[in-house]
């Protein structure tokens, strides 16, 4: 598959503003505490993630994984602890932002990074293109035209070219899967999360998915969190390897060292039950 001309303008990366805006990570977290009701999904969580780098993030069901995924798109209100993307930093408190700043700062943030689901929630009523443009126009007020052809590039980069007529229901699972990256690119994000976005997919589908986040790893400089349990491709795309149990953080290394060398015994023991089964 051969790369559309313009794709740098259409995944744009951050500015140099962004990337030296602070003296830690392009992606912070710090000190997150969640719970729902009496159970306590994170626990005192913090890492950085560089700009243009790729964090992968692994564990047993329940951990924490997705909930780290959905706080940082603000899907979820911290507990208390701090978020961060570029130079916005939002402090949570008693489950909501402490300032007003931090309100402003939360607006900036959400805008600023883009999730795929692993079930794809695409609009069955509205064609492939249609489902890749209506974001763009309707909250980042791109025309219409400029919607359309960002969209048709962005198809053609997800392998999509000649199914931009097609409805959901007309599309199997890995290409509906394809579609939803499509509209999360079209967003123009500085930080793309994945969570377990092949988990839902039968096993033939699952390397076409795979390939189109492979390329976006080696092609772009986009800063990219993914939660996965296809570790053979953990090992290939990530920068740095998080293993998470019980909402902690239990390691964290290089793919080297977490996948060939963990020093942990729970990680040891996640990654042979993984191999047996």
């Amino acid at each position: 598959m051969e790369s559309p001309e313009p794709l740098v303008e259409t995944l744009a990366p951050a500015d140099e503003g962004d990337r030296t805006a602070t003296q830690g990570g392009f992606v912070r977290l710090q000190n997150a505490t969640k719970s729902f009701g009496t159970m306590e999904v994170l626990r005192d969580v913090s890492f950085e993630v560089p700009h243009g780098q790729h964090l992968v993030i692994i564990g047993p069901s329940g951990s924490g994984k997705t909930t780290i995924l959905r706080c940082l798109m603000t899907l979820e209100s911290l507990d208390s602890g701090l978020i961060g993307v570029g130079d916005a930093d939002v402090r949570f408190a008693d489950g909501r932002p402490v300032t007003r700043a931090d309100k402003a700062a939360l607006r900036a943030l959400r805008a600023n990074v883009g999730i795929v689901f692993q079930h794809f929630n695409l609009f069955p009523h509205m064609r492939a293109l249609a489902n890749v443009t209506i974001g763009p126009r309707r909250v980042l007020g791109v025309s219409a035209d400029e919607a359309r052809e960002d969209g048709r590039r962005l198809l053609e980069l997800v392998g999509l070219g000649d199914k931009m007529s097609a409805f959901p229901h007309e599309l199997s699972g890995g290409q509906q899967q394809r579609v939803a990256i499509a509209r999360a690119l079209a967003m123009r994000p500085k930080v793309m999360l994945f969570d377990e976005v092949t988990s839902a997919l039968d096993p033939e589908l699952v390397g076409e998915v795979l390939k189109v986040i492979r390329r976006l790893a080696h092609e772009t400089q986009m800063t990219m969190l993914l939660v996965t349990h296809e570790m053979a491709f953990a090992a290939e795309i990530a920068h740095r390897v998080l293993f998470i149990d019980q909402g902690q953080i239990v390691e964290d290394g290089t793919p080297d060292v977490i996948f060939g060398r963990p020093a942990n015994a729970r990680t040891r023991e996640f990654l042979t039950a993984l191999r047996d089964r």
